[in-house]
């Protein structure tokens, strides 16, 4: 049946009842509903069509809310992770208990026996000044340009810090800074320069314990004692002195406020770099203690018009630096790792190493370069082992290897003093005769600088001309060994070979060891070992070292000491060293290696004992450049400079070895110093400084 609906007349199948009950319906049936106007009765609604409505806007009030619930999670999140950041970055915070104990590198100070400064080295330190002890316009300049608000803030001056941040961003760079002084003490001191956050975090925490840890005084006195102001000082004290010369109390306005404006960059404004840069750095400074009212426009005008006059820096002179290097690598030996400042009293003579160093480079200069000679090294010490000076080099600039101390070279016939008072303490006199003539030792033959033999020769001619062949007869008789043990006792520590070759000097020394042993004659038979250090203090005056005795004492006879002068004596009167002589008693000899490798001269006075080595890095020939030759030149005019002035003397120990019936006793070896058997010198020792040359003496 066919109706229409009362409410909007559409058309609709009425299925009976009984069908529907019936199962017969197609469709499952839906629950009737009620509809107004059926009179009570129940009539099933009619099936409207589902309309999809749109979706509520959320209301303004509940926008609101969840912003304010996002933004007090945010809060309270970002409070803990920060938390716990700041609780991580405290455990690993220094140890803040022991801020005097804070590491520094220290410095050293070199003066030569006379008490002249050869050279400061590492960073300064002053004595430390209190606050009250400074000068008012010193801390005022300090506060004018680096922490105007030091007495307000509590470690970190928020204002500062707020005005830094918009200034930088204004500029699109860093153009300020916000750190206080107290956060400079904390990252000075305790911290390294990074820029993390690790470390600005921990500076905050730091700067916090300051404050509540110190006065505002305190923290000034720690701060200006312990800054970093340039040329290697550190503290207001040692900056008045190394640039002014001054005490801190006596600065006047102007040297304050040039001090304070090393704050912010201390090597490129310190006065010694560039003086134009630290005045117009000082100008600024100045300005700021106006604008902090510090000063009056006329003040800070009338303290610019009295200027500054800076001190002058010494640096150390070129020809210094071998030996300050040799020096400085024996001072932990005496005195341990070095923590704290030293004063070194050093044994070297300042005017005598300048003529060394203009007297060889003049001399490599002019006439080395012609003979193929391009270096050359030169030791002086008086006769008991004190350098007087060292050079170890014709440049130190372009190279640090050290000739004197470090090369190892062919003594030639240097070496053959050793053989000789071998000889002589084996039996043999100067006025022994032994045949000038070919021999062959184990196959070997040596052979005369001329190439030619003279015959029958005493011993001290035989020296004198530097004759080959009979220095290889005496080691013969005196041994081999005995020739390394006189060796060994004067003071060489390298290997020595075992061949009958050994008496022509094919070994190897170093020029300080080989004028050491000649300083033995020059010491009358006492031992010598060559030292460059006299006294090692704090700068309050502790010692800490002082060198005391003389040597291993006596180790050549008394009698041989006089028959090696004697023969030495003829080798520049006579002999191969005629180029050395200076007018007044002295004793050396010549020595030149195989293939013209390297040439020496070693002699001494009553005053002084010099060597000089000439020879090239590469160990390539010079054009035959003997001991005779530039080396005794250079000896010649060092030693006639260094003696000008000194009364002439004879030689130490000398007499007339020929009358020898006072003199038995003279003759004989040194008690307990016999002969040692022994094959082969071990090896040298690494050893360094004091201690290794105890142990390179004694030979163990």
């Amino acid at each position: 049946m066919i109706k229409k609906s009362p409410r909007d007349g559409n058309r609709r199948l009425d299925i009976p009842s009984a069908e529907r009950a019936a199962g017969k319906s197609r469709k499952k049936p839906t629950k009737p509903r009620l509809t107004k106007g059926d009179g009570g009765g129940a009539k099933p609604a009619r099936k409207k069509t589902a309309v999809k409505k749109p979706a509520k806007k959320p209301g303004h009030k509940s926008l609101l809310a969840k912003m304010f619930t996002f933004c007090v999670l945010a809060v309270v999140w970002g409070g803990v992770a920060v938390g716990g950041l700041v609780a991580w970055y405290a455990l690993d915070l220094p140890d803040i208990d022991k801020l005097s104990a804070t590491t520094r590198q220290p410095s050293l100070t070199l003066f030569d026996r006379h008490g002249e400064t050869i050279a400061t080295y590492g960073n300064l330190y002053g004595r430390p000044i209190q606050a009250g002890e400074m000068p008012a316009a010193l801390i005022q300049a300090v506060m004018a340009t680096e922490d105007r608000r030091f007495f307000e803030h509590f470690g970190i001056d928020v204002i500062g810090l707020t005005r830094a941040m918009w200034t930088n961003l204004r500029r699109g760079r860093v153009v300020q800074g916000g750190s206080t002084i107290t956060q400079q003490i904390a990252k000075n001191l305790f911290l390294t320069p990074d820029r993390t956050l690790k470390r600005k975090v921990q500076e905050a925490l730091l700067s916090f314990w300051l404050e509540h840890k110190f006065t505002k005084d305190e923290l000034l006195t720690i701060y200006l004692n312990r800054v970093y102001l340039g040329a290697g000082t550190y503290g207001i004290s040692s900056a008045a002195n190394r640039y002014f010369g001054k005490n801190v109390r006596d600065l006047s306005v102007y040297e304050s406020a040039m001090i304070a404006g090393l704050l912010k960059a201390p090597s490129r404004f310190a006065p010694t770099r560039n003086l134009d840069l630290a005045k117009s750095r000082t100008a600024q400074v100045l300005a700021n203690m106006v604008n902090a009212g510090y000063l009056t426009p006329e003040a800070a005008k009338v303290a610019r018009g009295v200027g500054v006059q800076v001190k002058a820096q010494n640096a150390p002179a070129a020809s210094t630096r071998y030996f300050i290097d040799w020096v400085l690598s024996q001072v932990p030996d005496y005195v341990g790792a070095v923590d704290d400042d030293l004063v070194v009293t050093t044994t070297l003579d300042l005017s005598l190493q300048k003529i060394a160093e203009t007297d060889l480079v003049e001399l490599v200069d002019k006439a080395g370069e012609q003979v193929d000679a391009r270096q050359a090294g030169l030791v002086s010490m008086a006769p008991g082992g004190a350098v007087r000076a060292m050079v170890g080099g014709r440049d130190y600039a372009d190279s640090q290897f050290n000739r004197a101390t470090q090369a190892r070279r062919q003594p030639g016939s240097s070496f053959k003093m050793m053989v000789y008072l071998a000889g002589l303490e084996s039996g043999l006199t100067p006025d022994d005769i032994l045949p000038d003539a070919p021999i062959e030792i184990e196959g070997w033959s040596p052979k005369n600088y001329n190439g030619k033999f003279n015959g029958p020769m005493k011993l001290s001619q035989a020296f004198i001309r530097s004759i080959n062949s009979i220095a290889v007869r005496v080691s013969e008789k005196a041994g081999r060994a005995k020739v390394r043990e006189v060796a060994r006792r004067l003071g060489l520590t390298t290997r020595l070979p075992n061949g009958p070759a050994l008496a022509l000097g094919v070994g190897e020394a170093s020029l300080i060891e080989m004028t050491a042993a000649y300083a033995v004659l020059a010491n009358q038979g006492n031992g010598v070992w060559a030292y460059g250090i006299e006294e090692i203090r704090t700068p309050e005056g502790e010692i800490l070292y002082q060198r005391m005795g003389s040597g291993p004492g006596r180790i050549i006879a008394k009698g041989n000491v006089a028959r090696m002068h004697e023969m030495l004596a003829g080798v520049i009167r006579e002999g191969t060293g005629r180029s050395a002589n200076i007018g007044r008693p002295i004793a050396g000899k010549t020595g030149t290696s195989q293939d013209f490798r390297d040439a020496w001269f070693i002699g001494y006075s009553a005053d002084l004992v010099t060597g000089v080595w000439f020879g090239n890095d590469d160990n390539t020939p010079m054009a035959r450049v003997t001991g005779g030759g530039l080396p005794a030149r250079l000896w010649q005019e060092y030693m006639l400079a260094a003696h000008k002035g000194l009364p002439s003397r004879p030689l130490p120990g000398s007499f007339d070895y020929r009358n020898t019936a006072t003199f038995d006793a003279a003759f004989s070896a040194p008690e307990g110093l016999a002969v040692r058997e022994e094959e082969e010198i071990p090896p040298p020792r690494t050893s360094t400084g004091f201690w290794g040359e105890i142990v390179g003496r004694l030979g163990f």
